[in-house]
C-alpha cells in the first residue's frame, strides 16, 4: 500500500511502478487503487483482482511440488499457519524427522489460516473447528481448557475455590467481540450466559495482550492453559465452580496438497498438541 515501497521491493523505479499500474487499470476498465496524498488502499475490484492473482500464483506452487511429488523427490518446506502460539516449541518434531527442509511459521485466526489451505500458502493448520471445512480435511487433537487467569496481587490468587459469584465485582477482560471467530463467539454467549456482560471492561484480540493485561493488575479474564508456562508470568490460573470452557483444537490440510496429504506429516502434525495443553 506504498508506491515507493513496493518498487524498491521490485527493483524499478516509482514512476515505472505507476505507469504499468495504470497501464493495468486500463486493460482491466477499473481502478484497482484509491490514491490519496496521506494513503493508498485497494478498490473492492482491486482486492478481488489481488486474491485471484494470488491464488493464481499458489496453485503454480502447488503444480510445482505436486510434479517432484510424482517424481519421488522429497519436500523442500512446510508453511504452517497456527492459532496455537505454544506449536512453535514443538518444532525439533519436525526437524528432526526431515532436517533438511524448510519450516516457516506464521499465526492468525481460524478463518485466514483455512483461507491460506485453500489457496495453497499454506500445508498446515492448526485451528478451531468449524462448521464447514469445505474440500479441506480436519484432525481433532484435544480440547484446550481455559482457566480464570488473575494477577497475583488479586485478591482471588489467594483463594482456594473460586465460585461465579466472586467474578460479579471484578473487571473482565474479554477477547474482542468484532473478530467473530469461534473463540470469540464461544466467551460471548458464556459471558451472557451467566449474566457477566456487563463487568467487561477490556478487549483484546490475542491471548498474550490478555494475561498482559491481567499480569498488570487491569482486570481477570480467562486464558488457555498453556499460559501457565509462560515465562515471568505475574498470574495464575484458577478453576471457576460452575464454569468449564473448553475449545477444540485439531489440525487441517488440503487433501489436494502434497506435502500435507502425507501420513508421516499428518501423525507428526498431531503429535504437535499435547491434550490437555
Amino acid at each position: 500500500m506504498h508506491f515507493g515501497r513496493a518498487a524498491a521491493k521490485v527493483r524499478i523505479a516509482q514512476p515505472a511502478l505507476s505507469n504499468h499500474v495504470q497501464a493495468l487499470e486500463r486493460e482491466l476498465g477499473c481502478a484497482l487503487f484509491i490514491r490519496s496524498t496521506r494513503r493508498v488502499e485497494l478498490t473492492r475490484a482491486g482486492e478481488t483482482f489481488y486474491e485471484r492473482c494470488v491464488g493464481i500464483l499458489s496453485e503454480v506452487d502447488l503444480s510445482a511440488e505436486i510434479t517432484r511429488a510424482v517424481a519421488g523427490q522429497t519436500i523442500r518446506q512446510i508453511r504452517i499457519g497456527t492459532v496455537y502460539p505454544a506449536t512453535t516449541g514443538v518444532l525439533p518434531a519436525f526437524l528432526a524427522k526431515y532436517p533438511d527442509i524448510r519450516i516457516h511459521i506464521s499465526s492468525g485466526n481460524t478463518g485466514d489460516i483455512i483461507r491460506g489451505l485453500e489457496n495453497g500458502q499454506i500445508n498446515l493448520g492448526f485451528i478451531r473447528p468449524v462448521e464447514n471445512i469445505g474440500s479441506l480435511r480436519f484432525s481433532s487433537i484435544a480440547h484446550e481448557r481455559y482457566l480464570l487467569a488473575v494477577a497475583r496481587t488479586n485478591r482471588l490468587a489467594e483463594q482456594a475455590e473460586i465460585a461465579i459469584d466472586d467474578l460479579r465485582s471484578e473487571r473482565i477482560i474479554a477477547f474482542n467481540r468484532k473478530n467473530l471467530s469461534y473463540t470469540e463467539r464461544y466467551f460471548n454467549e458464556k459471558f451472557e450466559e451467566y449474566d457477566l456482560t456487563r463487568n467487561i471492561a477490556y478487549s483484546c484480540d490475542d491471548t498474550y495482550s490478555l494475561v498482559s493485561l491481567v499480569s498488570a493488575g487491569l482486570g481477570i479474564g480467562f486464558a488457555p492453559e498453556w499460559t501457565e508456562g509462560l515465562p515471568n508470568r505475574a498470574f495464575e490460573l484458577k478453576a471457576v465452580r460452575g464454569i468449564d470452557f473448553r475449545i477444540g483444537f485439531g489440525v487441517a490440510w488440503n487433501k489436494n496438497d502434497p506435502t500435507a496429504s502425507r501420513d508421516d506429516i499428518v501423525d507428526i502434525a498431531r503429535s504437535l498438541a499435547r491434550p490437555g495443553r
